[in-house]
């Protein structure tokens, strides 16, 4: 294993060409190297056994379960899994809120991905009436101290927004609604949301508002290319992280115009709505 140079004598040469689509043949070769570099991240969190705990937040349509599939390529399975849960039983909505998630929590050396989250609340339910007002201003209050608690216990969280522009995210309703294999994708929420684009800008900025802080901060991910976002997405994980044969060529910051704090990203997904 060669030796990692530092990041000083090894500064990143980002893409000039940002907001152009990225070749296949790019996007195939940085995935590999990024994924091995998941992989040495791996060997390293279960050898100190670590807690790590990534959230893949988003609208719909946003990429995440994509990033997800990327993301779990070629890791190990039996150090990491992805929890996707399914709407809250009648049990679950009488129990205090963040305890079906309590339960998929990682263990030591474990990672966990989960493609979506409590944040929930803070999006589709409130948005579409899915809870009280008062559930949504107990969870928007609280959840910074549940966040805490879990990085106080030695966890390590990683907080990711998928922000799609509000015409990409029309295209893709569209695809879905066309091909036989992806219409799973396309449940009654989302065809209810695709007129409440402002709606979900709103919830978006309080959430950020709240829960965006310099200790556990939000990365937003611009995800209007879905190769791009998800070798980003790689990299503000890998970032996080100090390992044993890190290649800081490869695991690099993100590029920081497509990837970064809320205030600090040129967000698409809070451009005014176009008419309808």
């Amino acid at each position: 294993m060669r030796e990692a140079t530092t990041p000083e004598a090894t500064a990143p040469e980002h893409d000039d060409r940002p907001d152009e689509k990225l070749a296949r043949a790019v996007y195939e070769r940085e995935k590999r190297l990024l994924q091995v570099e998941l992989l040495k991240l791996q060997a390293h969190i279960k050898r100190s056994s670590e807690r790590v705990l990534v959230l893949f937040e988003g609208r719909d349509a946003a990429g995440k379960g994509g990033a997800i599939t990327r993301f779990m390529e070629h890791l190990n399975p039996r150090g990491a899994r992805v929890v996707a849960l399914d709407k809250p039983s009648d049990i679950e909505r009488t129990q205090w809120y963040f305890q079906r998630y309590v339960a998929h929590l990682p263990s030591g050396g474990e990672i966990v991905l989960m493609d979506r989250s409590w944040y929930n609340r803070a999006g589709v339910e409130r948005v579409m009436g899915y809870c009280s007002s008062a559930e949504y201003e107990e969870f928007i209050q609280t959840v910074p101290q549940f966040e805490r608690m879990l990085v106080g216990s030695g966890m390590r969280l990683i907080k990711l927004w998928f922000s799609v522009s509000e015409e990409e995210q029309r295209r893709r309703f569209a695809r879905r609604g066309d091909d036989a294999v992806k219409q799973w994708k396309l449940s009654s929420t989302d065809v209810a949301s695709i007129d409440r684009w402002a709606d979900y800008t709103a919830a978006e900025e309080a959430m950020f508002l709240h829960t965006d802080t310099p200790a556990l901060p939000w990365l937003v991910i611009r995800s209007d290319d879905k190769r791009r976002a998800r070798l980003e997405a790689m990299r503000c994980v890998l970032a996080r992280f100090e390992y044993p044969g890190k290649d800081p060529l490869i695991a690099h910051a993100p590029d920081p115009r497509l990837a970064g704090r809320p205030s600090q990203v040129d967000d698409d997904e809070r451009a005014p709505s176009s008419p309808a």
